[in-house]
């Protein structure tokens, strides 16, 4: 059973970003939903044969979270009048409560487990978006060939359509940008952040001869060219915010030689490119640099909802997932998102529920903190994990700050791979405190 446990965790964080992957039965299930529950069922199995069971503060500090965002969502259940905006409530409830549930028990699996453990988690994760990524490239390649991936790869074993997307055209060729597994170039773009800003302070602290220093420069850079390649400006926006956040400690050596010659590389390979196809490049950048056109004005506009909703229900907003439903009038369009996670927190919970996430970015900040503190400690004791686990907390710090400065146009905070990677941030305080108590 533990080594199920175990199989089904790093399976969940691989597969977090597949969003693509998914079957309609009773309504879209994914596959981070199936390996998630079935997660959750071999834990709880696993738990109730152990003699004595011990749940971390932090777990418990996250249960709390998730009954007190309940009772927020269940009043603003009293504002819903429409079928459609029941229907669109429980989908968003059930959600919820299995992404909050998995993030209560994963930490409390991650508490327990060992450090290596913890790496193997953090490197699944990582190794996921980089399969994601990978076939982002692929599919961008058919795409070039005239072939569609998704209709070869993943129609067949979904049962659903899907296609790379196509942004435009210039000069009779189409400008493609690669959601590769992901259901939008924009989310792509914008989970990349996470990798990207994890793994750069590691990768700039790793000693001088380690064999991962080589693979981790590669990954990086190919990493980037895939985020530049999805033409998000959102991900590039989470991208410069978290590389200010690591500017902070690390001013110094994201300007070194081990970074820029990484870099040097990726920009040599985008100025080939470029070249051979110098006014068709020329004409997609100067698009995506505009911010006066239909896409830009649009993320902007719904910003504009915001005081209309608080003026009607300034406390608990218009209910859960229902932003779609009350301003179908508005968009023309069903099932529309207001492309702002904060926009969407604001009016579907209003204040009170905006106030309650505030407070829960804060907790989850409050243990990067104290996981950065943790490393500076160790590094008192001469301890050798220091030299990873400041990094690392740097790295998550930054990756949180940039992933929220993102969905002030997007909404990804509110897919499963936020949920893990909050698991991974609010657990390695935990994890690597053992350290203090084996030298006590």
């Amino acid at each position: 059973m533990k080594g199920l446990t175990a199989f089904l965790f790093l399976a969940t964080a691989f597969s977090v970003t597949f969003e693509k992957v998914h079957w309609e039965l009773a309504g879209t299930v994914s596959l981070a939903d199936v390996l998630t529950l079935l997660f959750l069922i071999s834990f709880a199995v696993e738990w109730a044969l152990r003699s004595s069971v011990r749940v971390p503060l932090s777990s418990a500090v996250v249960a709390v979270f998730l009954a007190a965002f309940l009772l927020v969502y269940l009043i603003g259940f009293y504002n819903l009048d429409t079928g459609q905006a029941l229907g669109q409530f429980g989908k968003g409830l059930v959600k919820f409560v299995i992404h909050f549930a998995f993030l209560a028990v994963a930490i409390a699996y991650l508490a327990r487990r060992s450090e290596r453990f913890y790496w193997l988690a953090l490197g699944w994760f990582c190794a996921g978006l980089a399969a994601n990524s990978a076939y982002g490239v692929a599919q961008l390649a058919a795409a070039e060939t005239g072939r569609d991936l998704d209709a070869i790869v993943l129609a067949p074993l979904t049962g659903g359509a899907s296609a790379i997307n196509i942004y435009g055209a210039v000069e009779g060729q189409s400008v493609f940008r690669p959601n590769a597994l992901t259901g939008d170039p924009n989310h792509l773009g914008i989970m990349l952040v996470m990798p990207l800003l994890v793994l750069t302070p590691l990768y700039l602290r790793l000693e001088r001869g380690h064999p991962l220093r080589m693979p981790l420069a590669l990954l990086l850079g190919f990493l980037l060219v895939v985020e530049l390649a999805t033409l998000s400006r959102s991900g590039l926006l989470g991208l410069v915010a978290g590389l200010l956040v690591l500017s902070l400690p690390y001013g110094r050596l994201l300007l070194s030689r081990r970074l820029l010659v990484p870099l040097g590389a990726v920009a040599a390979l985008l100025a080939f490119l470029v070249s051979r196809r110098t006014g068709f490049f020329e004409t997609v950048l100067r698009s995506r640099v505009e911010t006066g056109g239909g896409s830009s004005v649009a993320h902007f506009d719904v910003y504009g909802f915001v005081p209309d909703v608080l003026a009607s229900h300034p406390l608990f907003g218009l209910g859960l997932n229902n932003f779609s439903v009350y301003y179908e009038f508005v968009t023309g369009k069903t099932n529309w998102g207001p492309h702002s996670f904060y926009v969407a927190l604001i009016v579907e919970t209003g204040v009170v529920g905006t106030l309650l996430f505030a407070a829960f970015l804060r907790y989850l900040f409050t243990r990067l903190r104290e996981a950065r503190r943790l490393g500076r400690k160790l590094a008192e004791l001469r301890d050798p994990v220091a030299a990873r686990l400041r990094p690392l907390a740097w790295g998550l710090t930054a990756a949180l700050a940039g992933t929220m400065a993102a969905n002030a146009f997007y909404l990804t905070m509110q897919f499963y791979y936020f949920y893990f990677f909050a698991a991974l941030g609010a657990a390695a305080p935990l994890v690597f405190s053992r350290r203090l108590g084996a030298r006590a």
